[in-house]
Protein backbone atom coordinates (compact mmCIF):
# COMPACT_ATOMS: atom_id res chain seq x y z
CA UNK A 1 0.00 0.00 0.00
CA UNK A 2 1.33 3.43 -0.94
CA UNK A 3 1.84 5.92 1.89
CA UNK A 4 1.31 9.55 0.95
CA UNK A 5 3.52 12.09 2.70
CA UNK A 6 4.06 14.86 0.16
CA UNK A 7 2.89 16.16 -3.19
CA UNK A 8 4.93 16.46 -6.35
CA UNK A 9 6.40 19.95 -7.02
CA UNK A 10 3.57 22.34 -7.83
CA UNK A 11 5.48 23.81 -10.78
CA UNK A 12 5.37 20.45 -12.57
CA UNK A 13 1.56 20.41 -12.55
CA UNK A 14 1.11 24.13 -13.30
CA UNK A 15 -0.41 25.03 -9.95
CA UNK A 16 0.39 28.07 -7.84
CA UNK A 17 -1.22 26.69 -4.67
CA UNK A 18 0.35 23.63 -3.07
CA UNK A 19 -3.06 22.74 -1.66
CA UNK A 20 -4.38 22.17 -5.20
CA UNK A 21 -1.72 19.60 -6.15
CA UNK A 22 -3.34 16.15 -6.32
CA UNK A 23 -0.35 14.00 -7.35
CA UNK A 24 1.98 12.51 -4.77
CA UNK A 25 4.55 10.55 -6.76
CA UNK A 26 5.32 8.96 -10.13
CA UNK A 27 7.81 6.61 -11.76
CA UNK A 28 8.51 5.24 -15.22
CA UNK A 29 7.54 1.67 -16.06
CA UNK A 30 8.98 1.61 -19.59
CA UNK A 31 9.43 3.99 -22.52
CA UNK A 32 5.75 4.96 -22.70
CA UNK A 33 4.14 3.65 -19.49
CA UNK A 34 4.18 5.27 -16.08
CA UNK A 35 2.77 4.77 -12.63
CA UNK A 36 1.49 7.69 -10.57
CA UNK A 37 -0.34 8.20 -7.31
CA UNK A 38 -2.92 10.79 -6.37
CA UNK A 39 -4.88 11.66 -3.29
CA UNK A 40 -8.28 13.34 -3.21
CA UNK A 41 -9.42 15.00 0.01
CA UNK A 42 -12.69 13.95 1.63
CA UNK A 43 -13.87 17.51 1.18
CA UNK A 44 -12.81 20.25 -1.22
CA UNK A 45 -13.80 23.90 -1.43
CA UNK A 46 -14.83 23.57 -5.09
CA UNK A 47 -14.55 19.99 -6.39
CA UNK A 48 -17.58 18.55 -4.62
CA UNK A 49 -20.66 16.56 -5.65
CA UNK A 50 -24.08 17.84 -4.58
CA UNK A 51 -25.09 14.38 -3.36
CA UNK A 52 -22.39 14.38 -0.70
CA UNK A 53 -21.84 10.67 -1.38
CA UNK A 54 -19.31 10.69 -4.20
CA UNK A 55 -16.08 12.48 -4.91
CA UNK A 56 -16.57 15.01 -7.67
CA UNK A 57 -15.95 13.20 -11.00
CA UNK A 58 -14.35 16.40 -12.36
CA UNK A 59 -11.43 15.59 -10.03
CA UNK A 60 -10.62 12.91 -12.62
CA UNK A 61 -10.23 15.60 -15.26
CA UNK A 62 -8.01 17.74 -13.03
CA UNK A 63 -5.92 14.70 -12.06
CA UNK A 64 -5.22 13.65 -15.66
CA UNK A 65 -4.47 17.27 -16.55
CA UNK A 66 -1.86 17.35 -13.79
CA UNK A 67 -0.45 14.00 -14.92
CA UNK A 68 -0.06 15.35 -18.44
CA UNK A 69 1.99 18.37 -17.41
CA UNK A 70 4.04 16.39 -14.88
CA UNK A 71 5.14 13.71 -17.35
CA UNK A 72 5.77 16.23 -20.12
CA UNK A 73 8.22 18.15 -17.96
CA UNK A 74 9.73 15.42 -15.79
CA UNK A 75 9.89 12.51 -18.25
CA UNK A 76 9.77 13.94 -21.78
CA UNK A 77 11.91 17.05 -21.27
CA UNK A 78 9.39 19.71 -22.25
CA UNK A 79 10.93 23.01 -20.98
CA UNK A 80 9.22 24.67 -18.05
CA UNK A 81 8.60 27.85 -20.04
CA UNK A 82 6.63 26.03 -22.73
CA UNK A 83 2.93 26.70 -23.17
CA UNK A 84 0.49 23.81 -22.86
CA UNK A 85 -2.61 23.67 -25.05
CA UNK A 86 -5.34 21.24 -24.01
CA UNK A 87 -6.92 19.68 -27.10
CA UNK A 88 -9.17 16.94 -25.71
CA UNK A 89 -10.05 15.56 -22.30
CA UNK A 90 -12.37 12.60 -21.70
CA UNK A 91 -13.18 10.51 -18.66
CA UNK A 92 -15.49 7.69 -17.61
CA UNK A 93 -16.31 6.68 -14.06
CA UNK A 94 -17.55 3.81 -12.00
CA UNK A 95 -19.44 5.71 -9.31
CA UNK A 96 -18.96 2.85 -6.85
CA UNK A 97 -15.25 3.66 -6.89
CA UNK A 98 -15.89 7.34 -6.20
CA UNK A 99 -17.75 6.99 -2.92
CA UNK A 100 -16.41 9.23 -0.18
CA UNK A 101 -14.94 7.15 2.63
CA UNK A 102 -13.72 7.91 6.11
CA UNK A 103 -10.25 8.76 4.84
CA UNK A 104 -8.97 10.60 1.73
CA UNK A 105 -9.15 8.63 -1.51
CA UNK A 106 -5.76 7.19 -2.46
CA UNK A 107 -5.56 6.38 -6.18
CA UNK A 108 -3.02 4.51 -8.26
CA UNK A 109 -2.79 5.45 -11.93
CA UNK A 110 -1.29 3.52 -14.80
CA UNK A 111 -0.62 5.99 -17.59
CA UNK A 112 0.29 5.23 -21.21
CA UNK A 113 1.66 7.89 -23.55
CA UNK A 114 0.71 7.45 -27.21
CA UNK A 115 0.94 9.35 -30.48
CA UNK A 116 4.05 11.26 -29.44
CA UNK A 117 5.00 13.98 -31.90
CA UNK A 118 8.11 16.10 -32.01
CA UNK A 119 9.20 19.42 -33.43
CA UNK A 120 12.92 19.06 -33.80
CA UNK A 121 14.10 17.40 -30.59
CA UNK A 122 11.25 18.67 -28.45
CA UNK A 123 7.99 16.86 -27.77
CA UNK A 124 5.23 18.90 -29.39
CA UNK A 125 2.15 16.77 -28.71
CA UNK A 126 1.14 13.61 -26.86
CA UNK A 127 -1.91 11.59 -25.85
CA UNK A 128 -2.23 10.11 -22.37
CA UNK A 129 -4.52 7.26 -21.37
CA UNK A 130 -4.91 6.49 -17.68
CA UNK A 131 -6.61 3.88 -15.54
CA UNK A 132 -7.50 4.95 -11.98
CA UNK A 133 -7.43 2.21 -9.35
CA UNK A 134 -8.72 2.62 -5.81
CA UNK A 135 -8.00 -0.23 -3.43
CA UNK A 136 -7.15 -2.31 -6.49
CA UNK A 137 -10.52 -1.72 -8.19
CA UNK A 138 -10.96 0.43 -11.28
CA UNK A 139 -12.67 3.69 -10.39
CA UNK A 140 -12.22 5.60 -13.66
CA UNK A 141 -10.44 5.90 -16.97
CA UNK A 142 -9.30 9.12 -18.60
CA UNK A 143 -7.78 10.27 -21.87
CA UNK A 144 -6.30 13.59 -22.87
CA UNK A 145 -4.31 15.12 -25.68
CA UNK A 146 -2.15 18.20 -25.33
CA UNK A 147 0.34 20.11 -27.43
CA UNK A 148 3.30 22.19 -26.29
CA UNK A 149 4.60 25.41 -27.80
CA UNK A 150 7.84 27.24 -27.21
CA UNK A 151 7.44 30.88 -26.06
CA UNK A 152 8.42 32.44 -29.39
CA UNK A 153 5.81 30.40 -31.26
CA UNK A 154 3.10 31.01 -28.67
CA UNK A 155 3.78 34.75 -28.55
CA UNK A 156 3.52 34.91 -32.32
CA UNK A 157 0.17 33.12 -32.24
CA UNK A 158 -1.31 35.11 -29.36
CA UNK A 159 0.17 38.53 -30.14
CA UNK A 160 -1.51 41.27 -28.10
CA UNK A 161 -3.75 38.73 -26.35
CA UNK A 162 -0.95 37.75 -23.98
CA UNK A 163 -1.92 40.50 -21.52
CA UNK A 164 -5.66 40.25 -22.09
CA UNK A 165 -6.72 39.00 -18.63
CA UNK A 166 -8.97 41.57 -16.94
CA UNK A 167 -8.04 42.72 -13.45
CA UNK A 168 -11.57 43.69 -12.30
CA UNK A 169 -14.16 41.75 -14.30
CA UNK A 170 -17.71 43.04 -14.52
CA UNK A 171 -19.62 39.79 -14.10
CA UNK A 172 -23.23 39.17 -15.12
CA UNK A 173 -25.56 37.79 -12.46
CA UNK A 174 -25.31 34.00 -12.27
CA UNK A 175 -28.04 31.44 -12.58
CA UNK A 176 -29.34 30.34 -9.21
CA UNK A 177 -26.50 28.29 -7.63
CA UNK A 178 -28.83 25.45 -6.62
CA UNK A 179 -29.76 24.91 -10.28
CA UNK A 180 -26.16 23.89 -11.05
CA UNK A 181 -25.41 22.05 -7.82
CA UNK A 182 -23.55 24.96 -6.21
CA UNK A 183 -24.06 26.82 -2.96
CA UNK A 184 -22.55 30.24 -3.70
CA UNK A 185 -22.63 32.63 -6.65
CA UNK A 186 -18.84 32.68 -6.99
CA UNK A 187 -18.80 28.99 -8.01
CA UNK A 188 -21.33 29.48 -10.84
CA UNK A 189 -19.91 29.88 -14.34
CA UNK A 190 -23.22 30.36 -16.22
CA UNK A 191 -25.39 33.47 -16.50
CA UNK A 192 -29.00 33.39 -17.81
CA UNK A 193 -29.78 34.85 -21.23
CA UNK A 194 -33.57 34.53 -21.36
CA UNK A 195 -33.19 31.91 -24.09
CA UNK A 196 -33.86 28.29 -23.07
CA UNK A 197 -30.75 26.08 -23.00
CA UNK A 198 -28.44 29.01 -23.74
CA UNK A 199 -26.24 30.83 -21.23
CA UNK A 200 -23.42 33.33 -21.06
CA UNK A 201 -20.14 32.05 -19.68
CA UNK A 202 -19.12 34.08 -16.63
CA UNK A 203 -15.43 33.92 -15.80
CA UNK A 204 -14.45 35.29 -12.40
CA UNK A 205 -10.65 35.47 -12.47
CA UNK A 206 -10.72 35.96 -8.71
CA UNK A 207 -11.86 32.35 -8.24
CA UNK A 208 -8.99 30.62 -6.38
CA UNK A 209 -9.46 27.19 -7.96
CA UNK A 210 -10.61 27.78 -11.54
CA UNK A 211 -8.09 30.62 -11.90
CA UNK A 212 -5.23 29.36 -9.74
CA UNK A 213 -2.77 31.53 -11.68
CA UNK A 214 -2.94 34.22 -14.41
CA UNK A 215 -3.58 33.12 -17.97
CA UNK A 216 -4.15 34.96 -21.23
CA UNK A 217 -7.22 32.87 -22.10
CA UNK A 218 -9.88 30.92 -20.21
CA UNK A 219 -8.60 27.54 -18.96
CA UNK A 220 -10.09 24.31 -20.25
CA UNK A 221 -11.20 23.33 -16.76
CA UNK A 222 -13.54 26.35 -16.71
CA UNK A 223 -15.18 25.04 -19.89
CA UNK A 224 -15.54 21.55 -18.45
CA UNK A 225 -17.22 23.07 -15.42
CA UNK A 226 -19.54 25.03 -17.73
CA UNK A 227 -20.48 21.78 -19.46
CA UNK A 228 -21.14 20.09 -16.13
CA UNK A 229 -23.33 22.97 -14.92
CA UNK A 230 -25.29 23.12 -18.19
CA UNK A 231 -25.93 19.37 -17.95
CA UNK A 232 -27.19 19.79 -14.38
CA UNK A 233 -29.76 22.36 -15.54
CA UNK A 234 -31.06 20.02 -18.25
CA UNK A 235 -31.02 16.98 -15.95
CA UNK A 236 -31.81 18.41 -12.50
CA UNK A 237 -32.80 15.07 -11.04
CA UNK A 238 -29.21 13.75 -11.27
CA UNK A 239 -26.63 15.00 -8.82
CA UNK A 240 -23.50 13.61 -10.43
CA UNK A 241 -22.07 12.86 -13.85
CA UNK A 242 -20.57 9.63 -15.14
CA UNK A 243 -18.56 10.70 -18.17
CA UNK A 244 -17.38 13.68 -20.19
CA UNK A 245 -15.88 13.79 -23.69
CA UNK A 246 -14.58 17.28 -24.46
CA UNK A 247 -12.76 18.94 -27.34
CA UNK A 248 -11.16 22.40 -27.28
CA UNK A 249 -10.86 23.94 -30.73
CA UNK A 250 -10.06 27.62 -30.18
CA UNK A 251 -8.79 29.97 -27.49
CA UNK A 252 -11.61 31.42 -25.39
CA UNK A 253 -10.91 35.12 -24.90
CA UNK A 254 -11.79 37.27 -21.90
CA UNK A 255 -12.90 40.35 -23.82
CA UNK A 256 -15.82 38.88 -25.77
CA UNK A 257 -18.94 36.96 -24.74
CA UNK A 258 -18.81 33.18 -24.92
CA UNK A 259 -22.20 31.51 -25.29
CA UNK A 260 -22.93 28.07 -23.87
CA UNK A 261 -25.64 25.94 -25.48
CA UNK A 262 -26.84 22.49 -24.46
CA UNK A 263 -29.31 19.90 -25.64
CA UNK A 264 -30.20 16.32 -24.85
CA UNK A 265 -29.46 13.59 -27.38
CA UNK A 266 -31.01 10.16 -27.77
CA UNK A 267 -29.13 7.16 -26.40
CA UNK A 268 -29.71 3.44 -26.67
CA UNK A 269 -29.00 2.90 -22.96
CA UNK A 270 -32.09 3.53 -20.81
CA UNK A 271 -29.88 3.95 -17.73
CA UNK A 272 -28.01 6.92 -19.22
CA UNK A 273 -28.99 10.43 -20.27
CA UNK A 274 -26.60 12.17 -22.63
CA UNK A 275 -26.29 15.89 -23.23
CA UNK A 276 -24.17 17.82 -25.70
CA UNK A 277 -22.72 21.21 -24.79
CA UNK A 278 -21.21 23.73 -27.17
CA UNK A 279 -19.30 26.95 -26.56
CA UNK A 280 -19.42 29.73 -29.14
CA UNK A 281 -17.39 32.94 -29.40
CA UNK A 282 -17.07 35.29 -32.37
CA UNK A 283 -19.66 33.06 -34.11
CA UNK A 284 -17.27 30.11 -34.00
CA UNK A 285 -17.30 26.91 -31.97
CA UNK A 286 -14.61 27.06 -29.29
CA UNK A 287 -15.33 23.80 -27.48
CA UNK A 288 -17.75 20.90 -27.42
CA UNK A 289 -18.54 18.36 -24.74
CA UNK A 290 -20.75 15.33 -24.35
CA UNK A 291 -21.83 14.74 -20.77
CA UNK A 292 -23.46 11.54 -19.52
CA UNK A 293 -25.53 11.34 -16.34
CA UNK A 294 -27.43 8.48 -14.71
CA UNK A 295 -31.05 8.31 -15.82
CA UNK A 296 -33.78 8.00 -13.27
CA UNK A 297 -35.33 4.66 -14.12
CA UNK A 298 -38.96 4.20 -13.17
CA UNK A 299 -39.61 1.21 -10.90
CA UNK A 300 -42.77 -0.83 -11.53
CA UNK A 301 -44.42 -2.46 -8.53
Amino acid sequence: MTHFTATVPKELVHRAAVAEVLLTRWFRLDSTRFSASAQWPRGHSFFTSPDGIHHDPVLIAETIRQVGTLLAHAEFGVPMDSYFLLETLDFDTDLRGLEVGRTPADLELTVTATDLRHSGRQLSAVCYEAEFLRDGVRAATARTRASFLRPAVYHRIRGGRLLAQPSSPALPAPVEPALVGRRVDSDVVLAPTGVPQRWLLRADVRHPILFDHPNDHLPGMVLIEAARQAARILAPETETITSVDSCFTRFVEYDAPCWIEAQEVTTTDPAVRQLTVRGEQFDQTVFTATVSVPARVAVTV
